[in-house]
């Protein structure tokens, strides 16, 4: 590991220290062999003193259960009819799956429990359907997972609930999962699927708006693989419940869990509620990470190199984009009210969040300030990337002659010959 990996890991222990997060395991990736490295993740997790509650679904070992016995499944993922037959295999392969689990939590060194967290009803009849022993969350025993996160022990959460009465019910395990992190208030939930995240249409959606992935289920759901439609619903539900960060990982990869967790761009899917991301006024804190951000960019000689005093001097023409709190762009904007001109400068975007239009909002944001200032035009300067400015900020080529004077002394001293560019705007009000 790179001590640069280390100081990113760092960055995220104080916002996950002491919150919780679901950890949701389809029954396909239990049976795989990273399974054993993602356990090892959880304790990773539970070293940071990060709570993991563990819930498991059993799709897979139910399929294979009754291939073995010869008995026909009437529904493997908890969301159809489950028969008496189906629910016996189900309990089953569940009981089975859950003991491998504590098994592998043991190895690493975890204390964990199987509990009965999950209070259900039957589903009931559906369409005219009675869906017999398929059961639905009605409520979370928040008392007994709180108890037993609260002492250190991982609870594993099997796709069964339980009444009043003592009888089990299949429930699927995304929406235990779903209720569990509502009930829990947990600052995460992650899907690790044999998918590498959630496509649309054959393509990766790495991070998307709550918003935005509820107008896909709703309006065009077919984009969806059938087995990967239930993630995008339940994904939209946590968020609406309140859960802010959804993801969606491929629990085949050996660094999928941890580097998801502890990466801006991660390696999945991302869904969230609002303040993802969020542009904002530099503070003194901030030139560390504009130097660092921008270092690449001097040494090719994309933007002139400036030193922490310089950057200091003019702190308030900065702008920082984050994404979960963590820097990944930055802008300035330096204004020469005498002739009313602003100048967009230090227009930089993290490598591993290009292409995903962070560039055109930070353009667009100091756009917007510089009309507020009552500015009448925007300049850039640029030798390797005006072709940008001109076909995604609407900036023209001009000349020198363009330049406020003091700025147009910089810029022959600088021997750049950098490529002047100006963008008329109108006047906000």
């Amino acid at each position: 590991m790179k001590l640069t990996d280390l100081r990113g890991i760092l960055q995220y222990i104080p916002q996950f220290r002491e919150k919780t997060f679901i950890l949701a395991v389809d029954g396909g990736i239990v049976a795989e062999e990273n399974f054993a490295n993602i356990l090892l993740d959880v304790a990773v997790l539970r070293s940071l003193n990060i709570r993991v509650v563990l819930v498991h679904g059993a799709a897979e070992q139910i399929k294979a259960l009754a291939a073995r016995r010869g008995v026909p499944a009437s529904n493997l993922d908890g969301t159809g009819v489950t028969d008496a037959a189906t629910l016996q295999l189900a309990i089953e392969a569940a009981n089975r799956l859950t003991h491998e689990i504590l098994q592998g939590l043991s190895a690493n060194d975890l204390r964990a429990a199987c509990t009965n967290a999950i209070i259900a009803h039957p589903l009931g009849i559906i369409h005219g359907v009675d869906q017999l022993l398929t059961g639905k969350v009605e409520r979370v025993d928040i008392e007994l997972l709180q108890n037993l996160l609260n002492q250190g022990i991982v609870p594993v959460v099997p796709p069964l609930g339980f009444d009043g009465d003592g009888k089990t019910y299949r429930v699927n395990s995304d929406s235990i999962a779903v209720a569990a992190a509502e009930a829990l208030k947990a600052a995460k939930l992650i899907f690790m699927t044999t998918q590498d995240g959630l496509q649309y249409n054959h393509q990766l959606i790495r991070q998307m708006l709550v918003a935005d992935l509820q107008k896909l289920v709703q309006s065009a759901p077919v984009g969806f693989a059938p087995d990967m439609l239930s993630k995008a619903r339940h994904a939209a539900a946590a968020c609406a419940a309140g859960v802010h960060r959804v993801h969606i990982v491929d629990g085949r990869d050996d660094e999928g869990l941890l580097a998801e967790v502890f990466s801006n761009e991660g390696i999945g899917t991302l869904i969230y509620a609002n303040e993802y991301e969020q542009i904002r006024p530099a503070k003194k804190k901030d030139i560390r990470a504009i130097l660092l951000l921008t270092k690449k960019a001097v040494e090719a000689e994309e933007l002139v190199r400036r030193t922490r005093g310089d950057i200091e001097k003019s702190l308030a023409d900065y702008y920082i984009f984050e994404i979960d709190k963590n820097p990944v762009a930055c802008v300035a904007l330096h204004v020469y009210p005498a002739q009313q001109r602003g100048e967009l400068a230090s227009l930089y975007v993290d490598p591993s969040h290009e292409h995903q239009g962070i560039g055109r909002k930070l353009i667009q944001f100091v756009e917007n300030k510089a009309r507020e200032m009552g500015l009448h035009e925007l300049i850039a300067l640029s030798t390797q990337t005006f072709t940008y400015f001109q076909s995604k900020g609407g900036f023209s080529e001009g000349t020198r002659e363009d330049l406020p004077p003091g700025r147009r002394e910089k810029y022959d001293h600088s021997g750049r010959n950098s490529k002047v560019l100006v963008k008329k705007l109108k006047v906000a009000g």
